[in-house]
C-alpha cells in the first residue's frame, strides 16, 4: 500500500471512483446532482494530472490501483482587498472506494494531504462538505476539521 501522486494510468480508475462520489451526492440531493457522471472526463484529468497547483494523491493497494483519492486545488488571494495573501491547500474532492470503507484509507490520505500542505509552506488546508453526507461530516470532524464558514440556502 501506498500513497503517491495520480498518474495518467490511473484515469479509468478515478472515473470509477468519481463516480461513485456522483451517486453520494445524486442520492442525497437529486434536485442538484445528475447522476451518475463524472465531474471530469479522462481529457480533463490528463490535463489535471499534468497541472502542479492542481495535485491529485492517490492511496493504492498492493496490485498499485487506486482505492481513494484526493483531488487538491492551491488557492491564494494575492492583493486582494478584504483577505490576507495566505496560501491555503484545498481539498476538492476525496474518496474510497466504497468496498475499501473503514479501514482508514481516507484517514491515511488526508494524513498525507498536510503532510504536503506542512512541507510546501501552507497556512492550512480547507474543503467544503455537503450538510446531507453525515458520513463525511462525522469523516472529518474525527480528522480534526472544525466549521470555517456555512452555506445557506432557500430552496424557491
Amino acid at each position: 500500500m501506498a500513497i503517491r501522486r495520480a498518474e495518467r494510468e490511473d484515469i479509468p480508475r478515478l472515473l470509477d471512483l468519481l463516480t461513485q462520489v456522483d451517486m453520494v451526492h445524486h442520492n442525497g440531493r437529486p434536485d442538484l446532482f445528475k447522476g451518475p457522471s463524472t465531474k471530469y472526463t479522462g481529457e480533463e484529468l490528463e490535463a489535471l494530472l499534468r497541472d502542479e497547483k492542481r495535485p491529485v494523491f492517490v492511496w493504492t493497494d498492493g496490485k498499485d490501483q487506486a482505492q481513494g483519492y484526493a483531488f487538491c486545488v492551491h488557492q491564494q488571494h494575492v492583493e486582494d482587498h478584504v483577505l490576507t495573501d495566505i496560501r491555503t491547500l484545498y481539498i476538492d474532492d476525496l474518496c474510497v472506494d466504497e468496498n475499501a470503507r473503514g479501514q482508514g484509507i481516507g484517514r491515511e490520505l488526508y494524513e498525507h494531504v498536510l503532510a504536503y500542505a506542512r512541507e510546501k509552506g501552507y497556512y492550512n488546508v480547507t474543503l467544503n462538505v455537503w450538510a446531507f453526507n453525515e458520513s463525511a461530516l462525522r469523516f472529518y470532524r474525527n480528522c480534526g476539521l472544525r466549521p470555517q464558514k456555512y452555506g445557506m440556502e432557500a430552496i424557491l
